[in-house]
C-alpha cells in the first residue's frame, strides 16, 4: 500500500469513527426525545434553530440548511409541526415569495421542556462513547472545541 493509499485509509477510518459517534448520539437522542416529549431529533433541531434566531423566525431555506434537510423534507416537517401548533408560517412582507417559519408559544414551551432531556441524553451518550477506545479521541476533541 502506498502513501496515498495510507492517507485515504486514515481518512476513511476517521469518517467511520465520526459516523459511529453520530449514530450513537442520534439514537440516544431519538429514543429520549420520543419517549419523553414525542419529538424526533430533527423536530427538536428545527425548534432549537428557530429559538436561536432574533425574532424567533427563519426563512424556509435557512431552516432547511440548519436541519440538513431538502426543501421538500423541510416543508413536510414544518407542516407536521404547524399541525401540532408548535410553529407557524408567515409571508415575508418585503418578498411575497418568501416564507418565514416562527415558533409559537406552545413550541417555545415544548422546546424548554425537552431541552433538559436532550442535554442529558447527549451527555450520557458522549460519556458512553468516551469509554470506547475507537471513539475516545473524537469525544475528547469535542470537549475541547
Amino acid at each position: 500500500m502506498g502513501i496515498g493509499n495510507d492517507a485515504v485509509e486514515i481518512r476513511a477510518q476517521g469518517w467511520r469513527r465520526l459516523a459511529a459517534l453520530h449514530g450513537l448520539i442520534e439514537t440516544a437522542l431519538e429514543k429520549e426525545l420520543q419517549a419523553t416529549h414525542r419529538l424526533s431529533v430533527v423536530e427538536f433541531t428545527v425548534l432549537d434553530a428557530l429559538s436561536r434566531q432574533d425574532g424567533w423566525h427563519m426563512r424556509m431555506q435557512q431552516l432547511a440548511r440548519a436541519a440538513a434537510l431538502s426543501s421538500s423534507a423541510t416543508t413536510r416537517l414544518v407542516t407536521r409541526l404547524e399541525d401540532r401548533g408548535l410553529l407557524t408560517r408567515i409571508l415575508c412582507a418585503d418578498d411575497r415569495r418568501g416564507i418565514y417559519t416562527e415558533l409559537t408559544p406552545a413550541g417555545q414551551r415544548l422546546l424548554a421542556e425537552a431541552r433538559p432531556a436532550h442535554d442529558r441524553a447527549l451527555e450520557e451518550s458522549l460519556a458512553q462513547a468516551e469509554r470506547l477506545p475507537e471513539l475516545e479521541t473524537l469525544v475528547t476533541a469535542l470537549h475541547q472545541a
